[in-house]
């Protein structure tokens, strides 16, 4: 609590972060506000009813800061405004020209980046609320499709007004996202996801402690007695799940910290009758999760593709094949747990080989006139990074998949219900355990440089 304390001694801190919190809290109050001309009491009766589409919904809300299950103004989330970055840091790495915008042109260049990422975001967040509203309006017979005025109240102007309003709200995230950046403290996408994971988690706690009665909420009695069946929620599988939780929270901070260190001398300088460097031991460190949460965003967000186009297949056809393949692929089956790892493993060394380039750490070494012993600079030293790479990234890429598929495993060998199962891992519990670790070191940047301990300092 003394360290604690120190925060509110620097003014600076204290504006930070009541300007991150007046964000999130408009963030919150912004998720709130419904699309115009849609009943949500029958969408809402809707959405309930159609099973494995809204766990789907839910899903990729979790990770998106948006609310697909319920249509509103925030539905999409900042999920397009992130899409539109990750592709042009991939056409940057592919394509000469934004390669040389954003390595040697220095913040004019990324400045253009950022221009050319907002207007992406316009056009991946137009087509995705195109595709959304055409699911909730465009088939009139179905339990979800009638849910607008009556078309002769509202003919044309009604689908425009609820694209404008979805994609709006997605802009207006991303300039909530900016400002957090520029005024606050921490990632402001990160920490506007975080908010949104963090915000199901009362409703979870509800739903795992409580049962709904004709009189209202009412705590369940299995909760404190030994035994139980079924989905009943009895002392002892209660205790394991708050056990495997802090078991998980412990290995993710683990993990999400571990570096593989490279021992690294400088060479020797002599200037007049001093001499520098090749004193004390230096090291080179690669974190062992390289590539971060991305993998899992990635797999996670491909494998929803499957359930929707077979879905689609088997409601246009008579074909039962593909309601099973469609079945197959919701997140309890054993298809998409297996097609989950190989895709992490596949987007890790991906994601890896774009973000972290071998080479270019080797002529910085030799620039620096630092060295790796037993290695020459140059193409020797890049070719030993990349070895130690290749290995370290296998390890990480099992320790996300292990964590990607834990939500899946608690549900079924306890029993648990898929949204509060999400919370002993997965990609909410990376986001959360990651974005908390960047803003503690934020802050442990601003005491230090103040001369007060760290939160972490012993």
């Amino acid at each position: 609590m003394g360290k604690l304390s120190n925060i509110f001694r620097i003014p600076e801190l204290v504006q930070k972060l009541g300007i991150t919190l007046l964000f999130l809290a408009i963030y919150r109050i912004g998720f709130s506000i419904p699309l115009p001309y849609i009943d949500q009491e029958k969408l809402n009766r809707s959405m309930g009813g159609s099973g494995g589409l809204n766990s789907v919904f839910n899903f990729v809300s979790m990770f998106s800061g948006g609310d697909l299950s319920g249509a509103t103004v925030f539905g999409l989330g900042i999920m397009p405004y992130i899409s539109a970055g990750i592709i042009m840091q991939l056409m940057a790495y592919v394509i000469p020209a934004l390669h040389r915008l954003q390595k040697e042109e220095g913040q004019s260049g990324q400045k253009q980046i950022n221009k050319y990422t907002r207007l992406l975001t316009v056009v991946i967040c137009t087509v995705q609320a195109g595709f959304y509203l055409n699911y909730l309006l465009g088939d009139k017979s179905s339990s979800v499709g009638s849910m607008s005025l009556p078309e002769a109240q509202l003919p044309y102007g009604y689908f425009v007004a609820m694209l404008m309003s979805m994609v709006v709200g997605t802009l207006f995230l991303m300039w909530v996202g900016e400002q957090i950046d520029e005024y606050g403290i921490g990632n402001g996408v990160s920490l506007i996801i975080m908010a949104g994971i963090l915000a199901r988690l009362p409703a979870a706690i509800i739903t795992l402690l409580y049962e709904q009665t004709a009189t209202g909420w009412r705590f369940k009695d299995s909760v404190l007695t030994l035994g139980g069946s079924g989905q009943d929620m009895s002392f002892e599988r209660l205790a394991t799940l708050i056990v495997l939780f802090v078991t998980v929270v412990i290995g993710v901070v683990i993990i999400t910290r571990a570096q593989r260190r490279i021992p690294m001398q400088s060479a020797r300088h002599v200037r007049g009758s001093r001499a520098f460097g090749a004193a004390g031991r230096q090291y080179l460190p690669i974190k062992i999760n390289q590539a971060g949460v991305m993998p899992v965003i990635f797999a996670s967000s491909l494998l929803t593709l499957p359930y929707f186009l077979f879905m689609a297949m088997a409601s246009a056809t008579s074909w039962e094949w593909a309601r099973r393949i469609a079945d197959a692929f919701q997140r309890q089956g054993w298809v998409y747990c297996v097609s989950e790892i190989a895709l992490i493993y596949i987007f890790s060394y991906v994601w890896t080989g774009v973000i972290f380039d071998p080479k270019e750490i080797a002529e910085n070494l030799k620039r620096g006139g630092n060295f790796i012993p037993g290695y020459r600079p140059g193409a020797r030293t890049a070719d030993y990074i990349d070895r130690v790479l290749l290995r370290i990234t296998y390890v990480g890429s099992a320790f996300l998949a292990a964590i990607a598929i834990s939500p899946t495993l608690v549900s079924s060998f306890l029993e648990v219900r898929p949204d509060v199962a999400q919370f002993f891992g997965g990609t909410s519990l990376l986001i959360v355990v990651s974005v908390a670790l960047d803003v503690v070191q934020r802050i442990n940047s601003h005491l230090v440089m103040r001369n007060y301990p760290g939160l972490t300092d012993d």
